[in-house]
């Protein structure tokens, strides 16, 4: 039941299922009722979690628990954590048996206009794969309504795939920037060594690609006949970055490795080659008034912003 009450948001999952198949059920929940409590909670059901929020000063600890599960023990002062709960911050947690296993936590900010920024998304290892990333997506944009919110937005690492595909693909947010180094040096376990490049997403709760979206999945890339900007070749496992030359325009593509985090603990200085790679690829499309709104077999499509779809 759900009460009503960046650094960059961590790895999510999509659940056990496949994304067309969660579109499938999402959709006839939509269908059946459109209120954005009710489709959260028949995705936290199916999770088999509870999502609440989270208001008591023990779950500050209970949080950290999981924090330091995905992060370790030096992404978050917990002191922080406590303050951001007391200022009423969007602070969600999924439970099951009394146990929080994931969380999303947002606060609001008012750069190029009022937003919910989704600070950090969170669960378990032992727990994905489950759906619980999406049902706390859903409970934030629910939540997000409430407060009569129209967007909100959060980075991520441009290189994971998998959060690439659950950003773009399964939510409906679409990548309108790129930042290079954004966060500097980070010292935690997913991101130490590396730039921490990040692409900041808006999701635009109700207009209508992300309601097309969640009830039916983004279309898929038709890399026929499009103009790659960066291309992968090699073996699968270790592919290597492709930079040809092609100028961005409305369509391009850029791909990306299938498991960057892999790629870079077998080898480092490909990992790097990517990231170097892919920086400039990204920095040419963006500078070029390009947006990424859908990721489908292991590429990024891009095109102009200013297309209607992204202003509804």
């Amino acid at each position: 039941m759900v009460v009503r009450t960046d650094r960059s948001e961590g790895r999510v999952d999509a659940g056990p299922h496949s994304y067309a198949e969660l579109a499938r059920r999402l959709r006839a929940d939509m269908e059946a009722n459109d209120a954005p409590w009710d489709v959260t909670r028949r995705a936290a059901d199916r999770a088999g979690v509870s999502i609440r929020h989270l208001t008591r000063p023990s779950d500050v600890d209970r949080v950290m628990a999981v924090i330091e599960s995905v992060w370790g023990d030096q992404a978050m002062p917990r002191a922080l954590l406590r303050a951001f709960q007391h200022a009423g911050s969007c602070f969600l947690g999924a439970e099951t048996g009394g146990e929080v296993i994931g969380f999303v936590l947002g606060f609001m900010g008012s750069a190029e206009g009022p937003h919910l920024h989704s600070h950090m998304l969170a669960v378990r290892p032992e727990a994905r794969s489950a759906g619980i990333g999406f049902a706390l997506k859903l409970a934030q944009r629910a939540a997000a309504i409430d407060e009569a919110i129209e967007e909100i937005r959060w980075t991520y690492d441009p290189l994971i795939a998998r959060n690439a595909r659950f950003n773009l693909s399964r939510l409906g947010a679409v990548a309108t920037a790129y930042f290079e180094n954004f966060y500097g040096d980070m010292p935690d376990r997913l991101n130490r060594g590396d730039r921490s490049d990040r692409f900041e997403v808006r999701w635009r709760l109700r207009s209508a690609w992300v309601e097309r979206v969640l009830r039916s999945g983004a279309p898929g890339v038709d890399l026929a006949g499009r103009g790659s900007i960066l291309g992968a070749g090699g073996p699968r496992d270790a592919p290597r970055p492709v930079e040809t030359g092609e100028r961005p325009a409305n369509g391009v593509i850029a791909s990306i490795p299938p498991d960057y985090q892999a790629l870079r603990e077998r080898d480092p200085d490909l990992a790097r080659e990517w990231r170097e790679a892919s920086g400039r690829a990204f920095a040419a499309c963006f500078d070029g008034g390009l947006v990424a709104r859908t990721f489908d077999g292991g590429a990024y499509r891009f095109q102009p912003s200013e297309e209607p779809h992204l202003a509804e």
